[in-house]
């Protein structure tokens, strides 16, 4: 795939019916009204008895024809700030336009197809043999399909190793011993937490002492430094990286995703060191400063508040949403103040809708046991509070964390049929699986402590059924997933952005394949000052433009749009074409992921 694929040239040949239709049109009010009924003319007529245009081609004819409807509209234009009708009238007229890109070809190309059933991308490779055929012989050959494409799903998981094979076990063997070395510890401390979280790795020639860093990843490192970035790393996860040869490759990719977690891509340090003056204001995408109505409190629903009293963590992941609220890992100022603590207690006791407190932050299980115990202890002193959600990752950055006595406080605030106690964590990747985390996992558990996984879908975990594979681990680990986050719209973690059509993509022919059990994360895009989208279905959302580079612009509704009046947010996505072209680059078939254009 290159951009010789996607071309106005091109375009023009696969758009003929639709430029030469408004190609004398006098108005761009008429262009839009005449694209307009012409493609729902098209999309009538592919449902009709008379036509015999396949099934999921006219499942493609309706999304495209929807989507293109979308985006001719006049409001689309002035939202986006950028006109889809007129691109296509300059087009069809020939009136020279040098900002469009391929990225823009390759969606206006792929949608026309669509709309004229020539897409092409779901078409089942096998007839399906079953049709003509009754009760066991045809839930025989039944069997037979999902046998294979079970297969299927199978040899594409299998790319993808995790941290409880015996040679991930013993590949980090060696790994802690080296870091032990480096740091002058005995092993008896790699199972004291505390050791670990002192000894969290800040610094670029430390780390280069324990893991071998390529030039660019150890000059990302030192300048974040330099310029005052949150960075950090616990020797534990320091021992999840596999070596890299002497310059710079990564031999296996099997810790690529591990690797993306902490090490800052150059982007982010440049974007993150030019906001560094005012981070509250540059970086604070969901708008917390807007919805936090005492100090340490966030609330963006009726029935739920976000508690923060302790304000860092033990490790730095790059893509944090409160990047612009955390100064350092294992900051010693990080502990709220007892009097600023008591307020968003009392607020929370004022306020008898809120039936449930997330306790996060920051990290709020590298607190000690003592202070986490006084303050999950005041919570549960509030008689409305029925439920206690802790939102923690130790049990991937820092499972020894995990301790008998820490599992037993926790469940000690659990009153069955009174009050409920659950921890979600942040698994990323297989690879971050490993017997520590296991074992950290069933403590709680065996306390009575649900465990979920927030997932979010950067590029680095995005081929195909790689979340696929996290989801069959997770369970059978005892952890349930929860949700699939689209990462946020943020600039300095643009590096880690993936359309939200690969994201449908992944849910419907990926995720879907699974045990029920297995799939119960429900994908999600946090709207700024509102909270959770959910994406799985289009009446969440409308696509309202194509930008000149590729990029879809989408429509957010509120969550509560059929409940209170709320503004919609407009948000740019990462295009497909640039999107498809990294995925190149790291070995992916790109055919692959042919059916991710169309979805909206």
């Amino acid at each position: 795939m290159n951009d010789n694929d996607y071309t106005l040239e091109i375009f023009i040949n696969e758009a003929a019916p639709l430029l030469d239709l408004i190609r004398n049109t006098s108005s761009l009010g008429n262009v839009r009204r005449k694209l307009f009924n012409k493609v729902s003319s098209i999309q009538f007529e592919a449902f009709s008895e008379s036509r015999k245009v396949p099934f999921d081609e006219r499942l493609i004819v309706r999304d495209c024809a929807r989507a293109f409807r979308g985006v001719l509209k006049g409001n689309s234009d002035k939202k986006a700030g950028f006109s889809v009708a007129q691109a296509i009238w300059d087009i069809a007229r020939g009136v020279p336009r040098t900002d469009l890109l391929p990225g823009f070809f390759a969606e206006m190309i792929h949608i026309v197809r669509g709309i004229q059933g020539r897409a092409g991308a779901m078409t089942p490779t096998d007839v399906d043999i079953t049709e003509k055929m009754k009760g066991r012989k045809a839930a025989l050959a039944r069997s037979d399909d999902l046998d294979r494409m079970w297969e299927r799903v199978t040899s594409l998981m299998d790319r993808y190793e995790d941290g409880l094979s015996e040679e991930a076990v013993n590949r980090r063997e060696i790994r802690r011993s080296a870091i032990l070395s480096a740091l002058n510890a005995l092993p008896a401390d790699w199972e004291n937490w505390t050791w670990q979280a002192n000894h969290v790795v800040k610094e670029p020639g430390l780390l280069s002492r324990m893991v071998m860093l390529s030039e660019e990843e150890n000059r990302n490192v030192a300048q974040a430094r330099d310029l005052g970035i949150p960075f950090g790393i616990t020797p534990y996860y320091l021992s999840l990286m596999d070596d890299i040869d002497d310059i710079g490759n990564d031999r296996w990719g099997r810790d690529r995703a591990v690797r993306a977690q902490v090490l800052p891509p150059k982007s982010y340090v440049s974007e993150m060191g030019a906001g560094r003056l005012d981070r509250a204001k540059t970086f604070d995408f969901m708008l917390e400063r807007d919805t936090s109505p005492v100090d340490l409190v966030t609330r963006r629903y009726p029935a739920i508040a976000i508690l923060k009293p302790f304000n860092t963590c033990p490790q730095i992941c790059v893509y944090c949403q409160r990047n612009w609220e955390i100064d350092e890992a294992m900051a010693p100022t990080a502990m709220a103040h007892p009097k600023t603590l008591e307020k968003a207690y009392t607020y929370i006791e004022q306020h008898p809708a809120i039936r449930e407190v997330l306790v996060t932050g920051g990290d709020p299980l590298v607190m000690s046991d003592d202070k986490l115990h006084n303050i999950l202890s005041r919570i549960a002193g509030i008689k409305s509070v029925d439920f206690i959600r802790i939102g923690s990752r130790t049990p991937v950055t820092l499972p020894m964390r995990i301790t008998k006595d820490l599992a037993a406080l926790l469940g000690s605030f659990r009153k069955p049929g009174v009050r409920e106690v659950a921890l979600v964590t942040h698994v990323e990747h297989p690879y971050e699986v490993t017997p520590e985390f296991v074992t950290a996992v069933d403590r709680l558990r065996r306390e009575g402590i649900g465990i979920y996984n927030q997932h979010v879908y950067t590029f680095f975990v995005s081929r195909r059924f790689e979340a696929a594979c996290l989801r069959m681990l997770l369970r059978r680990c005892g952890v349930d997933p929860y949700y699939t986050f689209v990462p946020k719209g943020k600039e300095e973690t643009a590096a880690y952005r993936v359309p939200l059509a690969r994201i449908l993509q992944e849910q419907k022919e990926e995720a879907r394949l699974l045990p029920g059990t297995r799939r119960t994360d429900e994908a999600v895009y946090n709207v700024p000052g509102l909270g959770k989208n959910y994406v799985r279905a289009f009446q969440h959302r409308d696509i309202i433009s194509i930008l000149p580079d590729g990029s879809r612009v989408y429509e957010f509704h509120p969550w509560e749009k059929m409940i209170a009046r709320r503004k919609p947010y407009v948000g740019v996505d990462v295009p497909i074409l640039e999107y498809l072209k990294r995925l190149a680059t790291i070995g992916e078939t790109i055919t692959d992921y042919g059916s991710i254009w169309y979805y909206y």
